[in-house]
């Protein structure tokens, strides 16, 4: 090949100019990126990573970590981007990580209605906040919970991040069944239309082992994590089959999967979920409607000082010598779940911190 003649090659937008340098005696590889796609992004690793955050970026998420901020707020884009003229016409959702927000992703999540329970703390608020960042604002959230005030708060952040965004807070205690109906039936009319429902509500009492568990607790534990998870599913179900398709995501736990002593009725509703969930699954083979469960290992969030009966002192001591998840981990998982082409279906996903292995199995650093 003449030193004068390239060999283009492009693919991704990327322009490949290949050259024969006759001093060295071979070839030489000239990349030239304008302004390459996020997802082609991450073999190309000495690009800057200063790049405007997203709104919600300032709202306080439980316990952000350092390196959980980072990830949120970067996107891997190279310097020459902020300075071509092309860049300040890119839709906003190029600045935002890979993961969740690419834009395919939001273009997926464009216009969707989601229903999220349990959404005024840890995994359900995260999951509000991951929604709207990934959709770049383009979405209807129904956010469910017992606490209205913490539910109007979350509503105020995304509008005011998002303008196009619209947020629905609406009360709901999913342990009450005869409420489910209530709430699906006078949904406003904007909103009934829903495509994604997250099953995040659950709950756990005591570290009491069998012959000592409060019928109370028993009773709480499963009108909230199975029978009030089944009874919103069923009544949400004939929706999805009309439309023919749908995502329904379960949170699971790592105790449905294996149960650990102090835990048998908290372990045995987590089960009962998985049960359902697999099953729900066989069921609508035929069909165009995903179930996927997200099983999450140590995550610190109000979880514990619910279990512990708002002991925080019994409650932090779970986490000593550790460094647990976040919601946001288990938030970005999910969307990540949601904002995947139709036909794929991250069916099951059990995410845990580095120092843990199992239920029982972690490493401290005491």
């Amino acid at each position: 090949m003449p030193s004068s003649s390239p060999f283009f090659l492009s693919k991704m937008g990327i322009s490949l100019q290949l050259l024969r340098n006759r001093s060295a005696g071979g070839m030489s590889l000239l990349i030239t990126a304008p302004c390459p796609r996020p997802r082609f992004l991450r073999s190309l690793n000495h690009f800057s990573t200063t790049v405007p955050p997203s709104p919600l970026s300032t709202i306080p998420h439980q316990k952000p970590q350092p390196s959980h901020t980072a990830t949120l707020n970067s996107l891997l884009i190279t310097r020459y981007c902020h300075q071509s003229p092309h860049f300040a016409s890119l839709p906003h959702i190029f600045r935002r990580t890979i993961m969740s927000f690419g834009t395919s992703a939001a273009s997926r999540l464009a216009g969707k209605t989601v229903l999220i329970t349990g959404a005024s703390s840890g995994i359900g608020r995260a999951t509000a906040f991951e929604f709207a960042n990934a959709s770049g604002g383009d979405i209807k959230l129904i956010l469910t919970a017992r606490r209205e005030t913490a539910l109007v708060s979350i509503k105020e952040e995304i509008e005011k991040a998002y303008p196009k965004s619209k947020v629905f807070p609406i009360v709901l205690d999913v342990s009450k069944l005869p409420a489910i109906d209530t709430f699906v039936d006078n949904l406003p009319a904007e909103a009934k239309d829903i495509d994604v429902l997250v099953n995040n509500a659950g709950m756990v009492h005591g570290v009491d082992q069998v012959g000592s568990i409060a019928q109370s607790d028993v009773d709480v534990m499963f009108q909230t994590n199975v029978f009030g998870l089944i009874a919103l599913t069923q009544k949400l179900l004939p929706l999805f089959k009309e439309k023919g398709k749908g995502d329904i995501v379960n949170i699971g736990s790592i105790a449905g999967r294996e149960p650990y002593p102090g835990g048998a009725i908290y372990c045995a509703t987590k089960a009962a979920v998985k049960s359902f969930t697999e099953t729900l699954r066989k069921e609508l083979i035929a069909t165009r409607i995903r179930v996927i469960e997200v099983d999450p290992g140590q995550v610190e969030t109000e979880f514990s000082v619910v279990r512990f009966r708002g002991d925080k002192s019994k409650a932090d001591a779970v986490y000593k010598g550790v460094e647990p998840l976040i919601a946001e981990d288990i938030a970005e998982v999910i969307v990540f779940a949601v904002s995947r082409r139709e036909n794929v279906v991250i069916a099951d996903t059990l995410v845990f911190p580095s120092h843990q292995a199992s239920a029982l199995i972690m490493h401290r650093k005491l």
